[in-house]
């Protein structure tokens, strides 16, 4: 073959070579908490809390011992991440446990697999405890403008000046700490969410659209919607002013994570989700973190 003929050939290859290459998988993170223990957190991008501050009792400690990874007692070979709070009624008695993973998470896709717990492992029940799921943004200021956060609290003791049990499904746009004042988007579901849930949240451009174990409870949209990079992140805490007397057997309260997923810029169903954690679980991925960090990477912290 001359040369003239080995370009036309490879001119007429050229498309067919561009057409088989595969294109990108779509960014995705997921972490099934497989690890021997919580010491390799950090390395899969994870920060547990030690600063003190908002939210919870004033005076409580952060822990990042307070975070462990447990054997599953229903499903042999499974791991959970545990987060476990304890108080004695008193502010310097009380430990509060949190983690984030680095803030770079917009529009999407969220959902955990969570187990609530409506009492105490151990001790008297009937603390305000709080549950949650929630992605957020730094609040700079009062008021600011930028500030993003999307969560799930659970309060089976009631909590935030009300007595009431309850799942609250929230997506706000802005807050002032102290004194109080906030602008949201608050669904309520006022019953019982004792054991295993899916929580899931879709977050558009110009909504927020919230699922428990696949079922649609809200719709949030207008000003109470996202608008920059946030941490996915779980807590585990006490709502301040509602503890019970001071004791001294502490009251112990535990949340388990079967695992996180996020799906950036795409809009999943629960069967998708559902769909997608079986096939990383059946391919044998236990972590794994496709989304880009902004450019510049953003400030990651762990205190809010």
């Amino acid at each position: 073959m001359n040369r003239h003929h080995a370009f036309g050939a490879a001119l007429l290859l050229a498309p067919l070579a561009a057409a088989a290459a595969p294109k990108p998988a779509p960014p995705l993170f997921f972490d099934d908490f497989a690890d021997a223990d919580a010491s390799t957190l950090p390395a899969g991008g994870w920060q547990l809390r030690s600063a003190a501050g908002h939210p919870g009792v004033p005076g409580a400690q952060w822990r990042p011992d307070a975070i462990s990874l447990v054997d599953d007692p229903a499903r042999r070979g499974n791991r959970l991440l545990r987060l476990t709070a304890r108080t004695d009624g008193s502010g310097e008695g009380t430990v509060q446990a949190q983690l984030c993973h680095q803030r770079k998470v917009l529009h999407g896709t969220y959902a955990a697999r969570i187990r609530f717990s409506d009492a105490p492992v151990s001790g008297i029940d009937g603390d305000p405890v709080i549950q949650t799921f929630y992605a957020v943004a730094p609040l700079k200021h009062a008021f600011d403008p930028q500030f993003s956060e999307v969560d799930w609290e659970y309060l089976p003791n009631g909590g935030w000046s009300s007595d009431k049990q309850r799942l609250y499904g929230i997506s706000w746009q802005t807050v002032q700490v102290e004194p109080w004042e906030a602008h949201n988007s608050a669904h309520e579901e006022f019953h019982s969410f004792d054991g295993w849930h899916v929580l899931l949240m879709q977050v558009e451009p110009q909504q927020v659209r919230l699922f428990v174990d696949g079922r649609p409870i809200a719709r949030h949209a207008g000003r109470n919607v996202p608008v920059a990079p946030m941490a996915i992140s779980f807590n585990l805490w006490f709502s301040p002013g509602g503890l019970l007397p001071k004791s001294t057997e502490p009251r112990v309260y535990t949340q388990d994570v079967d695992w996180v997923f996020h799906a950036a810029g795409r809009t999943l169903s629960s069967a998708q989700v559902d769909a997608e954690v079986k096939r990383l679980r059946r391919a044998g991925t236990a972590r794994i973190d496709t989304v880009p960090a902004p450019q510049p990477p953003l400030e990651s912290r762990c205190d809010f």
